[in-house]
């Protein structure tokens, strides 16, 4: 027992199940709903759809389903486990993602341990049900091979399985491959450099080389195929993701959950100017590139994260100095096993809270009353909905369609904008539900549209509670016989 409960390994335990506690989130994500109505759908008809399925706005345009593998799971467990399977395993993938990152942080487990504790809370914003959490995990298993196959290039192989599931699970792969060419250009000017001799960085300048070609041949094999090849980028130049889409904005620091970041990275930095620890400069390239991608979007915080937590714990060295006692350094067997019990209940006791309040915290996120009066009371014509509700319409509806959802690079940059001057009664909004004959609306009771259509004569309400009112609209010459779609 003393030997396998020391105090550097119960401190371990203790914090990754703290840290399991902590990433253990409820399902709110406005998007996770069409993830699993899309798993649903490629699970009952064994195939990936390559055209909207959901919408009436966008019904039969091309979509790039490029999450559809992980759709699939997500699917696969809410059938087998609820949403208790759904939150405990995702919070299990972020967990694993922070363990593979404390292995790259050095031999100190108590630095390490504090530094990517630090880290996971920078990304906190960013936890929950969703399929980034599994690019997160690939992500830092990737750097870690990377990192690794300078010892023993045959690691980089372990790239190509990577890369072949990846490509099928979420956009993200990109990342992979563009760490993998930083890597390679970080090779090349540490030689140029004088940091490696020519005679030892040659092969594993061509190891990379050859290992980035062999990924990027695998990537078209997926249901888009090469289509893949320019989806991450069109993604991240689309102006509709960065406009209508809060995570692709740039970290407000007024904001506290951001705070967590903004202390990283100010440490990071400082760890550059004043540690006597020499940081490589390939260590420089990433980190540059980290920090960039990370103010340019709140998607890219953990990627900082990543590259920044094994820098800054290697500039620490906490338990070798008089600031750590030996005295807590050497706790007896029977107090680390006390400790960890005590986490352990906590952890249990906390996580059976999330997933039993579930029903309660979907309910205080969407209109599940209106949408379970829709359900008894289907719309006659086509439905006008609140942007972050249209997945869950999807989930709780299908197939009736709905006007808008959460996959905006779907609907494009002059949809959304006509949708947000709808919504906010700018301009001719109620042209725009002319244009698509909207007959029903389900809105948020305070919102601006909501107000308008109160006014509007012949709009009227069917159901209203504190979450959300449904508008119909009175029959008339003018809607007698009408079929959704754009005049």
């Amino acid at each position: 027992m003393k030997k396998l409960l020391t105090t550097k390994r119960t401190f371990l335990l203790v914090l990754f199940l703290g840290l399991l506690a902590m990433t253990v989130r409820d399902v709110t994500d406005p998007d996770v709903w069409w993830h699993l109505k899309t798993g649903q759908y490629i699970a009952e008809y064994r195939a990936v759809p390559h055209t909207d399925p959901f919408s009436f706005t966008r019904s039969g345009q091309p979509w790039v389903a490029h999450e559809w593998l992980t759709e699939l799971l997500l699917f696969g467990i809410f059938r087998a486990a609820g949403w208790g399977g759904l939150i405990l395993i995702s919070a299990a993938v972020l967990c694993a993602a922070f363990y593979l990152l404390c292995l790259r942080c050095g031999n100190d487990a108590f630095s390490a341990g504090i530094v990517t504790l630090a880290g996971a809370w920078a990304t906190a914003p960013l936890w929950g049900v969703r399929p980034q959490v599994l690019s997160l995990l690939l992500t830092s298993l990737w750097l870690l091979i990377l990192e690794r196959s300078e010892r023993n290039s045959k690691l980089l192989l372990w790239t190509l399985p990577l890369t072949l599931l990846w490509v099928n699970l979420h956009a993200g792969f990109a990342l992979g491959l563009a760490l993998l060419a930083i890597f390679l250009a970080g090779e090349l000017v540490e030689r140029m450099l004088g940091f490696s001799a020519a005679n030892s960085a040659t092969p594993r300048f061509r190891a990379l080389g050859l290992t980035l070609l062999l990924d990027l041949l695998l990537v078209p094999l997926n249901p888009n195929g090469a289509r893949m090849y320019a989806y991450p980028i069109e993604t991240l130049r689309s102006s509709a993701m960065q406009n209508y889409i809060a995570e692709w904005a740039s970290p407000n620091f007024h904001r506290p959950e951001y705070w967590p970041f903004l202390v990283l990275l100010l440490a990071a930095l400082a760890v550059l100017l004043v540690s006597p620890c020499r940081t490589r400069p390939r260590e420089v390239l990433l980190l540059s590139v980290g920090t960039y991608a990370a103010l340019c979007s709140i998607r890219m915080i953990p990627l900082f994260v990543l590259i920044a937590v094994p820098i800054l714990s290697r500039s620490l060295n906490w338990s070798e100095t008089e600031s750590w006692p030996r005295a807590r350094r050497h706790n007896p067997a029977w107090l680390n096993a006390a400790i960890l019990v005590a986490m352990a209940v906590f952890a249990v006791v906390h996580i059976a809270q999330v997933i039993r309040l579930q029903p309660q915290a979907e309910a205080r996120q969407f209109p599940a009353k209106a949408v379970a009066f829709l359900g008894s009371h289907p719309p006659v014509g086509p439905l006008l909905n609140h942007y972050d509700w249209g997945g869950y319409l999807i989930w709780r509806l299908y197939p009736t369609r709905v006007y808008i959802d959460g996959r905006a690079d779907l609907y494009g940059e002059g949809f959304l904008r006509q949708f947000a001057d709808a919504y906010q009664l700018k301009g001719s909004w109620h042209q725009t539900l002319e244009d698509w004959r909207i007959q029903t609306a389900i809105l948020p009771p305070d919102s601006a549209l909501a107000t308008g259509l109160r006014l509007a004569p012949g709009w009227n309400i069917s159901y209203e509670d504190a979450k959300a009112v449904v508008f119909t609209l009175s029959p008339g010459p003018a809607q007698l016989g009408s079929t959704a779609g754009p005049r």
